[in-house]
């Protein structure tokens, strides 16, 4: 059975005092938790040092919002994988729905922090998503495939075995909106399909995919209870411990 991963993305959310605050809470609250669940957590870059400490002997892993294709380099500004991975970061975000729209980010440029992050040993979650125009015109299936296609392309199924996949709908992302279980899941399935067109259906199968998109307390469990759902990417909910926490708790019961 592939685990579950839930990860939190704090966006740009939380100074350092305020990230100590949080860690520790959600530390008490997972204080003999022991299910089969990956737990990572993503501050803010200025917070990365403080968490990595903090939560140094716990279940807990730490990720990076987002980084540069390049490692060294006259890039002001940037953040490089190799950066991150010094300072105790496992995971990184790559391809979220705010870099394509507001940094104008696109597949062909996720796909060359994603094979930067591979190469230093960082496990790339990868976001795909359809905005709300486009699942209304009939064509989530086409664009989600071009993301997959595109952000994947050129890596090896050695690389495959080490990415986590991301499904989150633009249009439920903040706004309170949730793709329904069904909705969620036909596009899992879709996009498992197609890696395993692209790879294998055993590599497939053994593929991580997250649901992400107004994910909280109330609907993680029959979201996380669908047959491709492999964990979350969980936005707002992640900022508050008991929230966050109540989503590892039914990622926990549902593996």
């Amino acid at each position: 059975m592939r685990r579950k991963v839930i990860a939190g993305n704090w966006k740009m959310n939380k100074d350092i005092q305020e990230t100590v605050t949080l860690v520790n809470e959600i530390k008490e609250r997972l204080n003999g938790f022991n299910k089969n669940v990956e737990v990572v957590i993503c501050p803010p870059f200025v917070s990365l040092v403080v968490a990595c400490g903090l939560i140094k002997g716990t279940m807990i892993k730490l990720g990076a919002q987002n980084m540069y294709h390049q490692n060294d380099g006259a890039f002001t500004g940037e953040v490089s994988a190799r950066m991150l991975k010094a300072i105790g970061c496992e995971y990184v975000i790559l391809g979220h729905s705010e870099r394509r729209q507001y940094f104008k980010e696109t597949n062909e440029f996720i796909n060359l922090k994603v094979k930067q992050a591979l190469a230093n040993n960082l496990t790339p979650i990868i976001c795909v998503g359809e905005t709300l125009e486009e699942r209304e015109s009939g064509v989530t299936d086409q664009i989600v495939s071009t993301q997959v296609k595109g952000v994947l392309a050129g890596l090896t199924q050695n690389d495959i075995e080490k990415i986590v996949l991301a499904y989150e709908p633009v249009w439920a992302i903040g706004t309170g909106k949730t793709a329904t279980n069904e909705q969620a899941n036909q596009v899992h399935k879709l996009i498992r399909k197609l890696v395993a067109q692209l790879y294998s259906w055993a590599l497939a199968e053994k593929l991580i995919i997250q649901y992400g998109g107004s994910v909280n307390q109330q609907n993680a469990f029959e979201l996380l209870s669908q047959s491709d759902i492999d964990g979350a990417l969980v936005g707002g909910a992640c900022l508050k411990a008991d929230s966050f926490v109540s989503i590892i708790g039914a990622a926990g019961e549902v593996g």
